[in-house]
């Protein structure tokens, strides 16, 4: 398979930045909106929210100004502050331009550590004059984030306002990769037995980065005089006097040699904030044993992974990249370190807190990962060790070591205004977030890339969700798809669609008319299906037509790993074929299907929602012990919860009795599973609820599955919830087959196809 899809480089640049121009377009303009948090239903809301409800926190505040983080979003609401000098590897592109970056900052706050965010930008280069608005916007935040501001500028800028200002100021160019680096080389220099202290580190590059991450290594332990600082002028030193300001003549050495190259022999450590292509092979091999190599230009480093290892095979390299080990991405910190400054309203962020990041960040990746954790690398535990320095941005354990330490050391270091008093009730809190965070298939995204490009058959080949989902596939190296239907009718729609890739070149194709197999997969359908009402000329006639039934002998015949298919059709109709192909598991009395929905509340699943009328309850105890399983692929501990009309036997029914009888025998058969029933549905949601009638369920928290005793009562909750929510919807997960099988729905989006694909492959990635 071609991994360019078939195209040169710059066409795949364009159409990468036609899709980022519609994808920041549609449905809406940018990426953000405000969503009021209280019901405003009737005139009493009205009167609550403002006048004249409104007097009453307002007098309080008054009163006590440190009430505003309970009576108003200020205690959850960052301001990130941008006026466009330094934007990204724009450059300076202005205030107005610098908004969709801001707004991106914005949305990983929101989904990294859940804070709200205002983006502010300031059409101003005078230090003066930005220190100014900012300052004046305390009342309204609980933090401020300075981003994209030039050097030194930002410096000054930063100083200033911490001065003025009694809310945590972080310019994260600055300190978020700082952080980073620092726990990197913390853990770098410890597998290379080194001491901070004795390592000579020679840089490349001088900007507000490579200056913050100096300042937090000297305070960490490192000596001033084994820093070698380079940046276009060559060695900053004594009596220079170009391209000089105060914070990096704090780095300057006595010295006649200028260039890097003069002094790279000896170096423990590589730190490269700069230009592609600057630390060169020769270089790095003068370098002392077992060197760190922190090559972090963007998105070309200061030398290639590959090539270092080749030079230098017991280097230990970190880059800015994701496709590369050990990627120092600042959305490792700083969602987490604000999350812990605000909820101990904290007036700063000061150094014992930004060491206590560096400290929690390099000491997960010194832990013993969990089975949880291993999905957020790809499926594989991770090992401490040369390419795991440093945790993933998707270690859904960072928020829980990062916010609590930060918060600690804001105690401990006297700037906390509301320390956490209780700690383990803090970390639960925390970790309930971490599955509210719409981050959930991301970790499957990442086991999946590294999943041997498992095969995935596709019944709907010709279709354009299709299409295009096997284009991100492909793009993102996820899977290796074959597509079912007639190539000149695919090439036609690619090329009506705008997709680059290409039949044959980018991926397979099964043609119906004309495959080779065809005599092989006749008789195997015959052999399965020839004594229940199929006769021969009847299973040519759907080998040749059926596209369900040749994609589910393909992976019968181990020809593909995992099948999709129902995005045109009946899921009944999809269901017959996948049964009398692939078949059940070995034990498994019918399928089920699971459907997951992903809002602003978290994930929530749904039992069964496509297959089965009228459940008994050894078929739904079934249903909820298989829908466990499956959830805990995810990395979420399942909380079943068997609804009814009838509430802890409030009523007498049938179907009440169906699911109290289940109930029994999922705690026989699993009795560590939290489930309970048969239950309300809001008992199922609030604990609250649940305890004023049943105080000894052994369901704690807010259940996650969610079973219902019909087909009805599942797809008819299914659809209202996803509706009202504006939920995403992955799925339905075929649950029971003895090989990775999925029927979606005609309903499904390219989006949905390539989600259900991805869990195909991992699900195909597990040993039998």
């Amino acid at each position: 398979m071609n991994s360019k899809v078939g195209s040169p480089e710059d066409s795949e640049q364009s159409d990468f930045q036609e899709s980022a121009l519609f994808f920041h377009k549609y449905p809406r303009a940018g990426k953000l909106e405000i969503q009021a948090t209280k019901p405003l239903g009737n005139q009493r809301d009205l009167a609550l929210a403002y006048s004249p409800g409104v007097a009453a926190p307002c007098l309080a505040i008054q009163k006590q100004p440190e009430l505003a983080a309970d009576y108003t979003a200020r205690g959850n609401l960052v301001a990130v502050v941008s006026n466009g000098t330094a934007v990204l590897g724009l450059g300076s592109i202005g205030p107005l331009a610098s908004k969709p970056v801001m707004e991106g900052k914005a949305v990983l706050f929101k989904k990294f550590a859940g804070i709200d965010v205002f983006d502010i930008e300031i059409d101003s280069q005078d230090i003066d004059h930005v220190v100014s608005v900012v300052s004046a916007l305390e009342p309204t935040f609980g933090g401020i984030n300075l981003e994209d501001i030039k050097a030194p500028e930002c410096f000054e800028i930063e100083d200033q306002l911490r001065d003025k200002m009694n809310i945590p100021v972080f310019h994260d160019d600055q300190h978020g990769t700082a952080i980073i680096v620092a726990a990197a080389i913390l853990n770098g220099l410890e597998l290379a037995g080194k001491d901070l202290a004795n390592a000579k580190i020679v840089t490349s590059g001088a900007g507000a980065a490579a200056l913050a991450c100096l300042n937090l290594l000297v305070k960490l332990g490192a000596k001033k005089e084994n820093i070698w600082v380079h940046d276009i002028e060559g060695l900053v030193h004594e009596g220079r006097e170009v391209l000089m300001d105060r914070w990096k003549a704090a780095y300057a050495q006595k010295s006649v040699k200028r260039s890097l190259q003069d002094h790279i022999d000896g170096a423990d450590v590589f730190l490269g904030l700069s230009a592609a292509n600057v630390l060169k092979p020769d270089m790095l091999a003068r370098m002392a044993d077992k060197p760190l190599i922190m090559a972090l230009a963007n998105p070309n480093p200061e030398i290639m992974p590959d090539v270092a290892r080749q030079a230098r095979p017991d280097a230990m390299i970190c880059t800015g990249r994701s496709d590369f080990a050990n990627q120092v991405n600042n959305v490792l910190c700083f969602p987490y370190i604000f999350r812990g400054a605000l909820d101990c309203g904290a007036s700063t962020i000061n150094e014992e807190m930004k060491m206590a990041a560096v400290r929690a960040i390099a000491g997960l990746a010194r832990e013993e990962a969990s089975d949880v954790a291993a999905k957020a690398y790809s499926g594989d535990t991770p090992v401490f060790g040369p390419d795991y320095l440093i945790p993933s941005p998707f270690d859904p354990r960072l928020i829980l070591r990062i916010a609590p330490a930060v918060a600690e050391a804001a105690a401990e270091s006297g700037v906390a205004t509301r320390p956490v008093a209780d700690m383990e009730a803090y970390l639960d809190q925390l970790n309930r977030f971490v599955f509210r965070s719409g981050l959930l298939m991301k970790p499957l995204f990442a086991a999946a890339k590294t999943a041997q490009k498992k095969r995935v058959i596709f019944a709907e080949g010709e279709d354009e969700r299709v299409l295009r989902a096997t284009q991100v596939l492909i793009e993102d190296e996820i899977a290796r798809p074959i597509l079912i239907g007639r190539p000149d009718i695919i090439e036609t729609r690619l090329k009506r669609f705008g997709l680059r890739i290409r039949p044959g070149a980018d991926f397979e194709v099964t043609n119906p008319h004309d495959d080779p197999r065809y005599r092989d997969y006749v008789d195997l359908y015959f052999s399965l299906v020839g004594r229940k009402g199929i006769n021969p000329e009847a299973a040519r006639t759907m080998v040749r037509t059926n596209s369900t039934v040749i994609g589910a002998l393909a992976v019968r015949r181990g020809d593909a790993d995992a099948l999709i298919c129902g995005v045109e059709g009946r899921y009944a109709k999809h269901l017959r074929d996948v049964d009398q192909v692939i078949g059940r598991d070995e034990g498994v009395r019918e399928f089920s299907a699971l459907s997951l929905l992903i809002s602003q509340r978290g994930a929530t699943f749904f039992a069964d929602t496509y297959v089965s009328l009228n459940p008994s309850a050894e078929e739904i105890a079934e249903t909820t012990l298989m829908a466990a399983k499956e959830i805990r692929r995810f990395g979420i501990t399942p909380r079943a919860a068997l609804l009814s009309h009838s509430n802890f036997g409030s009523r007498v029914s049938g179907s009440a009795s169906k699911m109290r009888q289940a109930v029994e025998l999922i705690h026989k058969l699993d009795p560590d599973l939290e489930a309970d029933g048969e239950m309300h549905g809001d008992s199922a949601i609030s604990e609250h609820l649940r305890n004023r009638v049943m105080p000894n369920s052994n369901l704690t928290g807010e259940a996650n599955l969610l079973v219902f005793p019909t087909l009805d009562a599942a797809n008819i909750a299914l659809g209202v919830v996803k509706t009202m929510t504006d939920a995403l919807h992955v799925g339905p997960i075929l649950l029971g087959g003895a090989k990775p099988a999925h029927i979606l729905t005609p309903s499904v989006t390219s989006r949905g196809v390539v989600n259900m694909a991805t869990l195909a492959v991992v699900e195909a990635s597990v040993p039998e």
